[in-house]
Order: C-alpha cells, then sequence, then structure tokens
C-alpha cells in the first residue's frame, strides 16, 4: 500500500513537471499583443476586431517566425475606458504591461488618455502602435525625448495637423462644388468642433485656412464629445446663414449633430471629420438623416487605395458585418507593421525592433506607410502623408450608401500627378439646399 502511494505520488509529480514545462513553453512560443481601447464604443470594438482578424490570419500560417522558431499571437483585450475616464485607462495600460506581461500593445484613442497611457508603456519599454489618437504631441515626444519615447509609433490615423490640411481640401472642394452649382459669392463657414484637446490644432489652423480659401467664418461651437442634444448649436449655425458646417468630431456627438440637423434640414453641408459617420450603422442610428454628410475616413466600400484595400475591406465585411472604420487598422500594425518587423529582427527586443520599424516603407490596405523624421533630423516615428503615402479618402452618405467622394483628380500641387483612386463618385448637394440657394 505504502509502495503503491508512492508511485502514484511520483507519477503525479511528474506529470505536473510535464505539464509545468508545456506551460512554460507554450508561453513562450506565444507573442502577446495587447489591445486598448474604449471596448463598449465603436472605436474600441474597431481596435478590437482589426486585431482579431489579424490573429486569426497569422496563426493560421503557423504565427509568426522569431529566428528558427514560429510563435503563434495572443491578443489581450484592455478596455480603457478611455472616453469616461483617463484613470481607467492607465489602469488598463499598467495591467497589460505587468500582470499580462504583454510583448506590444495596440490601440488608444483619445489623446487626453493615450498620451497618460504612452508614459506607462515607454516606462516598461513596450512597443506601442497607436491606433486612434491623433495629436502632434504624441509624435514631438519622440524627437525631444528619442531614448524614453522611441517605442512609440504612430499606426493611424496621421496626425492632426495631416487631418487639418486633408479636411480643408475637403472643405475646399466642397466649397468650390457649392459656389459653382448655386451660384453663392462668398461661401460661409461654421465650425462645428467637440471640446477635446485633438481638435484644438485644427480649430487655430481653421481659422487660418478657412479665409485663405475666400471663406467666411460665421461662428465656432464646442458641443460635448458626448452630447445628446445639440439644437442649440444648430439653431445658431442655422441663423448664421452658414452654408457649410465644418465638422471635427471623434465622439458620439456626431450621431444627434448629423440627426438634429437632417430634421431641421439645415441648408449647409457638413463637412470634415465625423468618425460616427465612418461606420455602417450610422444611417440606421440618425434614422436616414445623416443624409449628405461628408467626412473624411480610411475605407469604403469600392474604393480602392492600392491592391490590398479591397482583400482586407470585403474579408472584414465577412468576418463583422460592416465597414472597417480606421481604428481597425490594428489589423496593419500587426500584419504589416510588427510582423515583418519581428521576422526581419529575428527577435522580440524591443530596441532592434525599433531601429528596423523607423525606418522601414510598406504597403498597408489604407496607402503606404513611411515615417517622417522633423526639421532636425530627429525621429518622430510620425507618419508621412500626401500622394504616394497616405491621403484617407473623403466619403459621403448617399442615399443610404457611403460613396467614395475623394480625392476625384486631385492634384496635391501643380506639380503632383493627379489622382483618382479606384470607386469614386461626384459629391451629391442636399436637395434642400439646391431649393434654397439655385437661382
Amino acid at each position: 500500500m505504502e509502495k503503491g502511494m508512492k508511485r502514484i505520488f511520483v507519477l503525479a509529480m511528474a506529470s505536473l513537471i510535464v505539464i509545468g514545462s508545456f506551460t512554460v513553453a507554450f508561453g513562450q512560443d506565444v507573442i502577446k499583443v495587447g489591445v486598448i481601447g474604449p471596448m463598449k464604443f465603436v472605436q474600441g470594438i474597431g481596435h478590437w476586431n482589426g486585431a482579431t482578424m489579424a490573429a486569426e490570419e497569422l496563426n493560421a500560417k503557423g504565427g509568426i517566425q522569431v529566428g528558427p522558431k514560429k510563435m503563434k499571437v495572443q491578443i489581450i483585450q484592455a478596455d480603457s475606458n478611455e472616453f469616461l475616464n483617463v484613470t481607467d485607462a492607465t489602469n488598463a495600460m499598467e495591467r497589460l504591461v505587468t500582470k499580462d506581461k504583454v510583448h506590444f500593445v495596440v490601440g488608444g484613442f483619445r489623446t487626453e488618455a493615450v498620451l497618460a497611457m504612452q508614459d506607462i508603456a515607454m516606462e516598461n519599454k513596450k512597443i506601442f502602435i497607436g491606433v486612434g489618437a491623433a495629436h502632434d504631441e504624441l509624435c514631438l515626444r519622440v524627437a525631444k525625448n528619442y531614448n524614453m519615447y522611441k517605442y512609440w509609433f504612430r499606426g493611424s490615423p496621421f496626425n492632426s495637423s495631416f487631418l487639418g490640411r486633408t479636411s480643408f481640401i475637403h472643405l475646399g472642394t466642397v466649397g468650390a462644388i457649392l459656389k459653382q452649382a448655386l451660384n453663392i459669392p462668398k461661401v460661409k463657414v461654421a465650425i462645428a468642433a467637440e471640446k477635446a484637446v485633438w481638435t484644438e490644432p485644427m480649430i487655430k489652423a481653421a481659422e487660418t485656412a478657412i479665409p485663405n480659401m475666400g471663406m467666411e467664418i460665421v461662428g465656432i461651437w464646442r458641443p460635448s464629445p458626448v452630447a445628446t442634444d445639440v439644437t442649440a448649436e444648430l439653431s445658431a449655425i442655422q441663423r448664421s446663414e452658414a452654408h457649410i458646417i465644418f465638422t471635427i468630431f471623434s465622439s458620439s456627438v456626431g450621431i444627434p449633430f448629423a440627426r438634429q440637423a437632417g430634421e431641421l434640414k439645415i441648408p449647409a453641408m457638413q463637412v470634415g471629420i465625423n468618425v460616427e459617420a465612418q461606420k455602417d450603422g450610422f444611417w440606421q442610428a440618425t434614422q436616414g438623416m445623416g443624409n449628405y454628410v461628408f467626412t473624411m475616413n480610411t475605407y469604403a466600400r469600392g474604393v480602392e487605395q492600392n491592391e490590398l484595400t479591397k482583400p482586407f475591406v470585403e474579408t472584414y465585411i465577412k468576418r463583422f458585418g460592416e465597414t472597417p472604420t480606421y481604428t481597425a487598422d490594428t489589423y496593419s500594425a500587426m500584419v504589416y507593421g510588427l510582423t515583418p518587423t519581428i521576422e526581419q529582427a529575428g527577435t522580440l527586443d524591443p530596441d532592434k525592433l525599433v531601429s528596423i520599424l523607423e525606418n522601414r516603407v510598406y504597403k498597408v490596405p489604407s496607402g503606404v506607410i513611411a515615417y517622417l523624421k522633423d526639421a532636425e533630423g530627429r525621429h518622430l516615428h510620425e507618419l508621412r502623408w500626401g500622394p504616394g503615402y497616405l491621403t484617407a479618402v473623403g466619403v459621403q452618405w448617399q442615399d443610404g450608401e457611403l460613396k467614395g467622394v475623394w480625392p476625384n483628380k486631385w492634384k496635391a500641387t501643380p506639380e503632383a500627378p493627379e489622382i483618382t483612386y479606384k470607386g469614386i463618385v461626384p459629391v451629391k448637394i442636399p436637395p434642400w439646399m439646391v431649393e434654397k440657394y439655385k437661382k
């Protein structure tokens, strides 16, 4: 009996050792990627969906080649709740790096929260590819303190300054269409920007850019990012007789703003950034009142920036039932950013990966990624904007469908090549606006 018990004990211990060895080996053969974002909102859902698709695709091929072995990818979700509480966001990042011990982090959306999350990732030497936050300061930190912030890279979108520049091109394009089609001598513009840090540089730039385009600013309105009623702002905008409402929205306010503007049939075109209008559910959320809203976007059904666009968009739609928003570029960060960099380096050492990643130029479904340096030659880990790189697209809701409308015969400079992406259609003016101004 005693010998039998001893034998069972020895076998049990041996089993535990085998199980323990398997667990350690399995752990070593997994690359952990933290996916952080506001998971109860469309932006965070995009983060998770893009990363899910990337992990599935990479693991179906056996994982990522790291030196002599293949390593599977494990994604770990962290709800930052960053729209409502920055402390929740920092706690979520702390959990990823200390408890979950991730190798990399992708995601982040609200600049105020990402600045704080960035510090935590940098202190722990975790490569953090931001997919959502746009403020220039996130990358200026890299140039100012490279040793501390070199592990940060912008993945999507390009920064607030370039977002502003692209939005002004869209604004100028629509202004020219209205001026010609409706015989408006001087186009009036109302600026509607949510109260958030990332909008500040865009508002400041708009105050110079709009008059320089020959248009007049009739006022600036700043609703809360989570406002549910903006009738006061819209009534004031209507009284201003603006022809264009230049929107700068990344949060949920984009839905009530578009819906109530449609209900009031304000004779002004909404142009600019409205992240909520980038998703398929916008039409239903606005009860069809979001018709003719024009927003910058990264993807649209039927629009192809290059040969990678269509396969990504169609696969995403098949997998999740909707068009990807730009926060789904966690997919690109993992598949086209991290994976080839890791395979080239043959290691997960962050310092070795940084030096490779910052010098790579590579295609993604939304264009071509290359990282900028500042005027002094210091690395910024900032995305290059313009023809041949990343431009974004302009999209407009047209009778229940989100259509690509820009770039359409666009020339960035007189010397630059003319660009029209496959699938682009003409801009439509709201009929009630035509009725008011057409003579």
